[in-house]
């Protein structure tokens, strides 16, 4: 059984720092791609960022880039999100997600992290 597991979230002043974690267990990831998502109240789900398993090919949402960054430890099979410069825009539920299709790596989702970012 696959599990990914979120771990970082919390309450955060504008202009601070979050680094996120992604925990991947269950299977062999090594031809997969990790994306982050995220979702605010009354909104839907939106693309962050995605990375492929060997850490090629990091993408991001025009609304992060340059201040967030992903990367991935494949000794560890965890992910991360590093989140500057966060911005009250940034507050939501923030998910990790793994599959095999890089257009679409969303085979596989965790619980989610709240990220909430105070003015």
């Amino acid at each position: 059984q696959v599990n990914l597991v979120e771990s970082g979230g919390g309450l955060v002043q504008a202009g601070g720092s979050l680094r996120l974690s992604c925990a991947a267990s269950g299977r062999t990831f090594t031809r997969h791609v990790m994306g982050w998502f995220r979702q605010a109240p009354g909104k839907e789900r939106e693309f962050v960022a995605k990375i492929r398993w060997n850490g090629n090919t990091p993408s991001y949402a025009d609304s992060v880039k340059g201040r967030f960054t992903i990367s991935l430890d494949n000794a560890k099979n965890t992910g991360y999100l590093q989140m500057n410069s966060l911005k009250p825009s940034d507050t939501a539920v923030y998910y990790c997600a793994a599959g095999l299709l890089y257009n679409s790596p969303t085979q596989y989702w965790g619980q989610g992290t709240q990220v909430t970012v105070s003015s």
